[in-house]
C-alpha cells in the first residue's frame, strides 16, 4: 500500500552532532554525511534526539541543518528535527529548515508542558498550515512525558502534509492502530523493533545504530521488502544484541557517541548534562563491538 511519506521509507539515520573542544565539528559532520551516503541510506535526520538538539543553541541548530543539507547536496533526503514545546518556536525552526532546503521536518511532541490531546492536534495543525514540506510526528512519550494517542494521530493524518509518524512508544498495538486506520508512513523509532514494525505494515526506521552499521540495517529492510523474511529475521537477530547491549548502557546518544569514538570516527564529546560512559560501561561497549566484529 502506498503511504503519504513514500519518499522517506526505508532507512533514515538519526545523525549525532559531533563536537570538538565544545564546539560543533562541522568537518566531522560532513564526513558522517559522506559515510552514510556511501552506505546507501535514504534519508538523514540531523538535530533530533541523537543530535543533542536540547543543548544546541538556535544558531547552531540552524547551522547544523544547513551543513547537512549542503553536504547531502541532493543525493539523499534530509528530514531535520525542528520540534519544540513552544508552538511558535517549532514554527520558526520548521520554516527555517524548509527555507534551508530540508525535504521534511521531524517534529517531536511538545514536551514538559504535557498538552491535552486537543493541544497536540492544534500544535501540529498550525505547523501543517505554516509550512509546505512533509511533517513527521515524533511520538516518544518516554522523553516527552505524554503519549499522542492513536485517535489524535488519526485526526492529524487528514492534514495534507502530515505524512509520517516516528513511532517510539514501544507499543506495537499503538502502531497497529495507526497503520490500520491511516495512510501515514510509520517509521520505527526503536532499532530493535524495526522488523516487528515492518511486519505489521511499518515502512522503515529512523535508526541510531545505523550511525555505525548502516549496511546491516539496510540489509534487514531490503530483505524484508524483497520478501525474504528468513534473511530479514537473521539480520534482526544479528543486530539485536548490538542494539540491546550498546543502546541499553546509558541514555541516547551517550553510547553511540562512545562507539563512534572507539571506532575512530568521532571525539565522543557530549554536552552537559550528558556525561560519558563509566570505565566499566566502556569496557562492556568494547566487548559488544568486538562480538559484533567492529573491533
Amino acid at each position: 500500500m502506498t503511504t503519504k511519506g513514500e519518499a522517506f521509507t526505508g532507512l533514515s539515520v538519526a545523525l549525532t552532532t559531533p563536537f570538538r573542544d565544545g564546539n560543533v565539528d562541522y568537518d566531522a559532520l560532513a564526513r558522517q554525511v559522506e559515510f552514510q551516503i556511501e552506505a546507501g541510506v535514504r534519508c538523514l535526520c540531523p538535530v533530533g534526539t541523537t543530535g543533542e538538539c536540547p543543548t544546541l543553541s538556535h544558531e547552531e541548530h540552524e547551522r547544523v541543518i544547513s551543513a547537512v543539507v549542503d553536504a547531502a547536496a541532493g543525493r539523499v533526503r534530509v528530514m531535520a528535527g525542528t520540534g519544540s514545546n513552544s508552538t511558535s518556536e517549532a514554527i520558526r525552526l520548521t520554516r527555517w529548515a524548509a527555507s534551508a532546503g530540508a525535504d521534511a521536518a521531524l517534529i517531536v511532541a511538545p514536551y514538559y508542558n504535557k498538552p491535552t490531546q486537543q493541544g497536540f492536534y492544534e500544535h501540529y495543525r498550525v505547523l501543517a498550515e505554516e509550512v509546505d514540506i512533509p511533517l513527521c510526528i515524533y511520538n516518544i512519550p518516554g522523553r516527552t512525558g505524554k503519549n499522542i494517542e492513536p485517535e489524535t494521530i488519526v485526526r492529524l493524518a487528514e492534514l495534507d502534509n502530515i505524512a509520517m509518524v516516528k513511532e517510539a512508544t514501544g507499543s506495537l498495538d499503538q502502531a497497529s492502530e495507526i497503520i490500520g486506520a491511516t495512510n501515514l508512513t510509520v517509521l520505527s523509532g526503536d532499532d530493535s523493533l524495526t522488523l516487528p514494525l515492518l511486519a505489521i505494515g511499518g515502512r522503515g526506521v529512523v535508526s541510531v545504530v545505523a550511525n555505525i552499521v548502516p549496511t546491516e540495517m539496510l540489509a534487514l529492510i531490503e530483505a524484508f521488502e524483497a520478501g525474504d523474511v528468513d534473511k530479514a529475521r537473521r539480520a534482526h537477530h544479528r543486530l539485536f544484541p548490538l542494539c540491546r547491549d550498546m543502546l541499553g548502557l546509558a541514555t541516547n546518544p551517550i553510547p553511540i557517541k562512545a562507539a563512534l569514538k572507539l571506532l575512530g570516527r568521532d571525539t565522543g564529546e557530549l554536552r552537559m548534562p550528558m556525561t560519558p560512559l563509566t570505565d566499566d560501561q566502556e569496557q562492556c561497549l568494547r566487548r559488544t563491538l568486538t562480538d559484533f566484529g567492529l573491533l
